[in-house]
Order: C-alpha cells, then structure tokens, then sequence
C-alpha cells in the first residue's frame, strides 16, 4: 500500500510539473483552437467537427475541447479545462481572438466592398469558365499530375487548379470542398500586402526607399534608415524570433496582442540593414500599421486594399481578417476561394494588367521577384523564389506566394502558368518539384 501511495505521488508531481512548465502554452494551444475553429465556421462555412479532424497535423491542437455558439458566432476552447479562450465572429473583419484587454471587437466600423457586376467568365469575371481546349496541352499527362496529387491521403491536398494562358486547365478538390470554399493562405496574405504597397508606389503615394522611422527618436539602435524596401524583403535587421512551436515573437503576437502592429515595431535593432535576412511575420505587420498611416481615416484604411487590388480584380470571396485594434493581419489571416487566389497568381503573371486596367507597374513583379541579398535565393520582396533552383527541375524564374501547411501560387512566367495548391499539410520541396514537373510537362 504504501509503495502504491509512493508510486501516486510521483505521479501526481509529474503531472504538477508538466501543468506547471507547460501551463503558458496552454494559451497558444487553446488560443490556435478557438481562432482557427470561428474563422473556420464563420468565414468558410465548415462543419466545426471536420474543423477538428483537421487538426490531425498539430497533435498539440488535439488536446483542446472547443465549443461553437451560433448564437453570438463564437469559439471557446480550453485544454482540459484550462487556459480558456474566446474568438468572436463580426462580419466583415472576421473572427479575432479576445483578451483581458478586449473582451470583444474593438471596432464598430467595416470595410466597404466594390462589388460590380460582371458577365465576364473566369479570370476576368465570375461567370464560369472558359472550356476551350488547348492544342498544347496534353490533357491526359495532365491527368496524371491531378490523380498523383491527390491519390496519396497523407499529403492532405485540398485543392489544385492550373492556369495556362489565362484559362483553367484543370481543377479539382476534395470531398467537402468546391470552388466556392474559401480557404485560409496563412502567409499568402503576406504577398498581398506587398502589393497593396504596389500600388500605392504605382499611385506616387509611397516610395520603396522611405523611411517610417525616421522622425523617431532613439538614443540607441537608431531606426532611422529602415526603409520599405528592408522591410518588404525581411532585412530591416530588427530583432524577431519566428518560432511556432515555443513561446516566441510570432505565437505572442498572434495570440496575445491586441495591436499586431508594435510587436516588431518595439524591438531593437541587432544588425544593419541587409546584413541579414530573417522571415518575421512581424515585419509584415508593422508594415500594415505603417499603411494605416498613410490614410486620413481608418475607414480610408479598411477601404483601401478591397477598393485598390481584390474587389478591382474580381476576388470578391476575399475576406482579410483585424486585430482587435482594427489593424489587418496581412501576415496571416487572408480567406479566399481558389479560384481567387488563383486571380492574384494571374494579376502578376499579366504583370499588373487586369484586362486593360493597370492595378501595379510593370516593374513591380520584377521587383518582388529579384533575390534578396542574404536569402539563398529563395526570397524577394514578400514573394519566395526559385533563382537558385530550389525546384531542381522547375525554372529558375517561378516565384510564388507561400502559406503555412502547403498553400502555394506558383508563377511561372517563363511556361505561361499559375498553378494553385492547397491543403492541410506541409509538402516537400521534391514533392512540389514533382507536382510542377508533371505539370509542366503536359504543356508542349
């Protein structure tokens, strides 16, 4: 007996313990649980139990017990019990995960939309597609590249579409999901942020060599010759720890803040400019803070990027979700339909022209594409790259627009192509190297 009450207390402190140093995480894990499950049923309309199943690729995320209130469209999720938190759905920005702080929705105003109608068929309108049959393309080679993609369960693909000259030659998608599911880019976001400053360069409103923080007065690790360029290719040399599975820069400042805008903003300068490279999702929100500057109101602010880039070429599904301060999540939380996101691999395919109308300069997808300094070749300016053949047999002029479990828009200018994947799951470099190889070699 008293060996058995022994062996209890051991027990009983090892649970102690493992509660008590992992008991911060507790936070991320319900605060992933929670956020994830009322974007999810809210924005993409999913049932919350298949919401769950997804969560198959984070065992962590397993952990949590969530419960979905249609009534006030939110999330609650909890580990065991512990660490409680609560997302809250608002139409038009999204769900966001509530604080002490912010209990709920800190704003009352929404972005407008610039909805037109259109009779146009896919890319340029909504009105279905053109089926045309290409004399270059061999569609059963094509075949094989959707049925190889999609036969393995383990590689979690959700959906694939290939556009080659502007038409779709092939789409598909998984049980449960369609052409109008929309799908979460995670860090495709990323690149239309990079745009929207596109545009404003385009508009003469901004340049790339500004400096946001040059009125700002610092005693040490002055800030003051950052510019726009450093921060749209990750080489500000501010400080950033983008580590997702410990308690870091990014998972604080997703799960945490309420004003994503000052989490890299406020930290210190450990390297000169270009020195060196380091991925931040923080620098992708400080520069949608920085944006927000640029407009007399924040009405003006949450207008801007439907009115200049995703209304204006027809990614009407597009929902870009806020911080509870107002502020766009442009590192992360981007919603469209893969036909949509689809439009934007196109818009840079086209060089900026949407039928006729200029939305960027033509320079501009030069610019994202041409290798930043430090990066290995594989970064430009919010864009990831293949200069120095990461796709061994791909050519060296794709770019592409990168997202957390596998989301990809892969441009290839060179074989006239936009290829969008989806999914659930990380791929590897070999396997996308696959999927683009025999894709690319059913185009004659």
């Amino acid at each position: 007996m008293r060996k058995l009450k022994l062996l209890l207390g051991i027990a009983l402190i090892g649970i102690i313990a493992a509660v008590y140093f992992n008991y911060p995480k507790l936070n991320l894990i319900s605060g992933y649980a929670s956020k994830n499950m009322a974007s999810s049923v809210n924005i993409a309309h999913r049932d919350p139990t298949d919401v769950t199943v997804d969560h198959d690729e984070m065992p962590l995320i397993n952990l949590s017990d969530c419960e979905v209130s249609e009534a006030d469209k939110s999330s609650t999720a909890s580990v065991f019990g512990l660490m409680p938190r609560t997302s809250v759905y608002k139409e038009g920005l999204g769900a966001v995960l509530t604080n002490k702080e912010f209990p709920k929705h800190n704003f009352d105003i929404v972005p407008n939309r610039f909805i037109e109608k259109d009779t146009l068929p896919f890319p340029y309108g909504n009105q279905g597609i053109i089926d045309t049959i290409l004399e270059n393309v061999d569609y059963d080679k094509l075949e094989v590249a959707f049925v190889n993609a999609f036969k393995d369960p383990e590689q979690k693909t959700k959906s694939l579409l290939v556009v080659h000259k502007n038409q779709i030659i092939g789409e598909r998608y998984i049980r449960g999901y369609s052409k109008d599911t929309k799908i979460l880019g995670w860090s495709m976001t990323k690149s239309i942020l990079a745009t929207l400053y596109g545009i404003l360069e385009f508009e003469g409103k901004i340049k790339m060599n500004d400096t946001p923080f040059s009125e700002e007065i610092r005693m040490k690790n002055s800030k003051g010759n950052i510019t726009i360029n450093h921060l749209l290719r990750m080489q500000s040399g501010l400080a950033w720890d983008e580590n997702y599975f410990k308690i870091s820069d990014v998972t604080k400042m997703l799960f945490l803040d309420s004003d994503m805008t000052l989490a890299q903003r406020n930290k210190n300068v450990i390297a000169a400019p270009t020195e060196v490279w380091n991925y931040s999702s923080g620098t992708t929100n400080l520069l949608s803070g920085i944006l927000r500057e640029q407009f007399a109101t924040h009405q003006e602010y949450l207008d801007f990027p439907y009115k200049a880039l995703i209304d204006k070429i027809g990614m009407n599904s597009m929902l870009l979700e806020t911080d509870l301060s107002g502020n766009y999540i442009l590192s992360s939380y981007g919603w469209a339909t893969t036909r949509d996101w689809a439009k934007f691999g196109i818009l840079y395919l086209n060089k900026g022209d949407w039928n006729g109308k200029r939305i960027f300069s033509e320079s501009w997808s030069d610019y994202v594409a041409k290798p930043t300094i430090n990066s290995n070749g594989t970064y430009g300016a919010h864009f990831w790259l293949n200069a120095e053949g990461k796709y061994e047999d791909i050519p060296t002029d794709l770019y592409s627009v990168n997202g957390f479990q596998g989301q990809r828009i892969f441009i290839i200018p060179s074989k006239d192509l936009v290829v969008v994947r989806t999914g659930t799951k990380e791929q590897t470099d070999e396997q996308f190297n696959t999927l683009l190889k025999e894709i690319i070699q059913s185009i004659r």
